[in-house]
């Protein structure tokens, strides 16, 4: 299990998350461009380490009556992944011109899951970069170790 400040410094990795402290040294953080009414994407995160993330529009997550998923147990991707998610399904449909920022001249590949979720795949540099959007989701060493992280998470090519 993650420490309370491993998950902290994690969710603080999100530039597009504001973070509000609550009573009882919990901690909110926000997300002010929600496409939603739903702001809060972590809520009460807790010195304990216990916590709850938004994932709502998500169908991969087992949910509470309010869209939260408890965050207690999850590994340092499990959260990468909730978050990078939850925030992608309440974020502005993205621009495509916002997409070449990132791929530019290189070949990509897309992948897309039987939700509609798209990954777009992007050898940089010798590392294959997988991104969710605008974010990078996960780089491995060979096109292989991509192909079969991007197959494990339900994707396929496009």
């Amino acid at each position: 299990m993650l420490t309370f400040n491993e998950k902290l410094a994690i969710i603080e990795s999100y530039p597009q998350l504001e973070r509000k402290d609550v009573s009882l040294k919990r901690v909110n953080f926000q997300f002010p461009e929600s496409i939603s009414d739903k702001k809060n994407i972590v809520y009460h995160l807790h010195p304990n380490g216990n916590g709850f993330v938004y994932a709502g529009h998500l169908d991969q997550y087992e949910t509470d009556e309010k869209g939260m998923v408890n965050i207690r147990d999850f590994t340092s991707e499990e959260l990468k992944r909730l978050l990078t998610a939850s925030i992608t399904a309440l974020s502005p449909l993205e621009k495509e011109t916002n997409e070449e920022a990132i791929i530019g001249d290189l070949k990509e590949e897309r992948w897309v899951d039987n939700e509609g979720n798209v990954l777009i795949l992007l050898n940089e540099n010798e590392v294959w970069n997988i991104y969710f959007g605008l974010n990078l989701d996960e780089s491995f060493d060979t096109y292989e170790e991509a192909v079969n992280f991007m197959r494990e998470e339900g994707f396929s090519p496009k």
